[in-house]
């Protein structure tokens, strides 16, 4: 007689999903379902029935891992979404793990200690990267993952994203029919894959209007990142008149210079951002911004990751939603 850990691993599914496809649990798709359990009958497996009550009492174990230094979970953007996820996640008997790393070799050893010591069974990959090694590693171990942000990865995965270029695009648009010209784009790191989109957005309104794109600069999207940006770009003979800025911590540090410069934000220097965090209500003037709704998105990544733990088809787990507009007095528009 097989055992539950042969059955998983032939049918490249977790030991907990498996256990919950031969308990008949609805989270987990019809077909994986009915795969499970043929299999499990060709194997000749029989589930412990002490076991098997213990199983129905437990979840599984959904890994977050923060791309930044250990123990730094400062981020305002995915704060409410966090919430989401773990209230939705708990509501289903299944536990989220928060984790930081440094992105790079602490990272990579993080997701390995994870997955080969069998204390993850799902990821939620954030701030994805056009070259992305973590989506690599994720795919070529087996292991469920959904990454909020897309990759340049050439084989399916699951995702779901925010139309960054298109918001830029039109956002970009919008200033250039306000009479603006010398736009500047102060970007977070292009190898990240929420900055490149954002860029190439950009960089499409202005040919589209015949502006020059040399105005852009990278940085750390933060508030320090911005506010080097801004100052460099205020130090130009001739400055923008525009800045916008790929997160709102961007744009919150941006507007620290261009006050520093005796320069009036919304007045002589129209500011954006994107993220809609609550500060960005409360600065002087209000930021213009953008949003993806992140308790939205983390209740949907909540519900993807479920689905992939239940062997739902990847190419059904793939979404690009546009953004939402909050045009304020930082950049000329609003109240």
């Amino acid at each position: 007689m097989g055992s539950i850990r042969t059955l998983a691993g032939s049918l490249g599914l977790s030991i907990t999903t498996v256990s919950r496809a031969l308990d008949g649990y609805p989270d987990v798709a019809q077909g994986t379902r009915e795969r499970v359990r043929k299999a499990a009958d060709e194997l000749g497996y029989r589930p412990n029935a002490t076991a098997r009550r213990l199983r129905k009492g437990t979840g599984e174990t959904v890994a977050f891992v923060m791309p930044t230094e250990p123990g730094r979970f400062y981020e305002p953007v995915f704060a409410e979404q966090l919430a989401a996820i773990g209230e939705h996640l708990s509501e289903h008997q299944h536990d989220l793990v928060l984790l930081a790393a440094r992105p790079g070799s602490d990272e990579a050893a993080l997701y390995r200690r994870l997955v080969e010591g069998r204390r993850a069974d799902a990821f939620i990959v954030v701030r994805t990267r056009r070259n992305d090694e973590r989506v690599r590693y994720l795919q070529q171990k087996g292991v469920p993952f959904i990454c909020h942000g897309r990759t340049d990865c050439i084989e399916p995965y699951a995702y779901i994203d925010g139309d960054g270029e298109a918001g830029f695009r039109d956002l970009t648009r919008r200033l250039v029919a306000r009479g603006h010209r010398r736009i500047a784009l102060l970007c977070a790191p292009t190898s990240l894959m929420f900055a490149a989109r954002r860029a190439t957005g950009w960089g499409k309104a202005m040919d589209e209007a015949g502006l020059s794109t040399e105005l852009m600069a990278e940085g750390p999207h933060t508030e320090e990142g911005g506010h080097a940006l801004a100052a460099r770009f205020l130090a130009m003979a001739e400055r923008p008149t525009t800045m916008i800025c790929a997160t709102d911590r961007m744009a919150i540090g941006a507007m620290r210079a261009i006050e520093s410069a005796g320069l009036k934000v919304g007045r002589d220097i129209a500011l954006t951002g994107h993220d809609n965090i609550p500060a960005s209500l409360f600065t002087d003037p209000p930021l213009t911004t953008m949003e993806l709704p992140m308790r939205e998105v983390g209740k949907r990544l909540a519900q993807m990751v479920l689905a992939r733990l239940g062997g739902a088809d990847i190419r059904d787990l793939q979404e690009v939603r546009p953004l939402i507009q909050h045009p304020r007095a930082s950049s000329g528009e609003g109240a």
